[in-house]
């Protein structure tokens, strides 16, 4: 897989785009006002290795608890800004970065104030579009938020902001159809080397929204687009994190903590293969280290099936084997079997930690990027003439 070259920046400790790894950020869904909640809830998104956190902030009250917020924090705050620029003015002395929607800010004259408060405090600015709030003009132009629309709106915001010098910017261009998200995010990627934030928005519950994201994100960063994600959801946050990693780890992009291999139950399984994976997922999920945990039900074709995990557990018959990488350890009792995996996992985990292992990211070309597809075979905007979109 080859990756979009693009310009690189810093939100916080945090590298975004060149040859960073695609990072996973989510947002809080508490009131921010209460920053005692939003902590909490901020420390159950770093538990799970959330890199990027944002959050919400409506109104002066909700600005005077990001101090509190950002000092309980251990990674980079993000401020979500719509309609007030005075709340980026004061947000940008506390976080690491600020997003803004040029559809929604106002008058040119406020974006340059926020431009001035960020390049006073070193800090970057996200450009979110959105279907929902496009400029009227561009609306009116198109007749409904069609990709065009959104790559057009995220152009001439990239267009103004380079016109007064400004370059420290990451750009999101978001649709809840997929379809239209990944059209949108082509056409700026043919147009711009800015880092993308993708993303499904208003994907909807754990479920849909989930499989929504994996076809929309999965699509783009398989064809090389893609810096940064959040996964949008209905859903606990929590979930947001540990979807977006399994994408990443689907396409070999990030690998973080386990990775169960389960086969999906037949008839001939004689063990409950449904229960020890989730259970194994829920009490292994403190494990940063990278491995694959296969747990198979036919003690038979076991090892064969797993030969690709790093360590592993086959049932049936009233029996048990262990293995690792797909040589037989020894046989368990089956009532043994599943906290011996456990207790054989962590151990694995400190071995690997302790020879230094760093994590596996997938290279990045240096000289642009290429699709892994044929040029007919890409999506709908790409089967078009690529419209060149005009300046303002």
């Amino acid at each position: 897989m080859t990756r979009r070259k693009t310009r690189q920046i810093q939100v916080g400790t945090v590298k975004i785009g060149g040859d960073a790894p695609v990072s996973v950020q989510s947002m809080c869904s508490t009131d921010t006002r209460d920053a005692n909640a939003t902590i909490e809830e901020i420390r159950r998104l770093e538990e799970v290795g959330c890199e990027l956190i944002r959050v919400a902030v409506p109104d002066q009250e909700a600005a005077a608890a990001l101090p509190k917020i950002k000092a309980a924090m251990t990674v980079p705050l993000i401020a979500d800004i719509h309609f007030d620029h005075r709340l980026a003015l004061q947000a940008a002395k506390i976080v690491d970065c600020v997003r803004i929607n040029p559809g929604n800010i106002g008058a040119w004259w406020k974006v340059e104030e926020v431009i001035k408060a960020v390049n006073d405090h070193g800090i970057p600015i996200r450009v979110g579009v959105n279907g929902g709030s496009l400029e009227r003009h561009l609306l009116e132009k198109y007749g409904w938020p069609s990709p065009e629309a959104l790559a057009e709106s995220a152009l001439n915001a990239v267009r103004s902001l380079e016109d007064v010098g400004f370059t420290n910017m990451k750009v999101s261009l978001k649709a809840s159809d997929v379809h239209h998200a990944i059209d949108a995010y082509y056409l700026f990627a043919m147009q711009s080397n800015y880092p993308l934030h993708i993303g499904i928005t208003e994907a909807g519950t754990a479920m849909t929204g989930a499989v929504k994201s994996a076809m929309g994100l999965g699509y783009l960063l398989s064809q090389g687009i893609g810096d940064t994600l959040r996964v949008s959801l209905a859903a606990d946050p929590v979930e947001e994190v540990k979807v977006g990693y399994e994408i990443l780890k689907s396409l070999e992009l990030r690998h973080r903590g386990i990775n169960v291999i389960a086969c999906p139950t037949c008839g001939r399984v004689e063990i409950d293969v449904v229960r020890m994976a989730n259970e194994l997922e829920k009490k292994l999920g403190h494990i940063k280290t990278p491995l694959n945990v296969s747990v198979l039900g036919c003690v038979v074709n076991g090892i064969g099936e797993g030969k690709e995990a790093d360590i592993g557990i086959a049932g049936g018959e009233g029996k048990g084997i262990l293995f690792k990488k797909g040589k037989l350890v020894r046989k368990v009792p089956m009532e043994e079997l599943m906290d011996t995996l456990i207790v054989e996992v962590e151990q694995l985990a400190k071995e690997k930690e302790a020879e230094g292992n760093g994590e596996p990211v997938a290279a990045v070309a240096t000289d642009g990027w290429e699709p892994l597809i044929p040029r007919g075979d890409q999506p709908s905007t790409l089967g078009k003439e690529i419209p060149v979109l005009p300046h303002r």
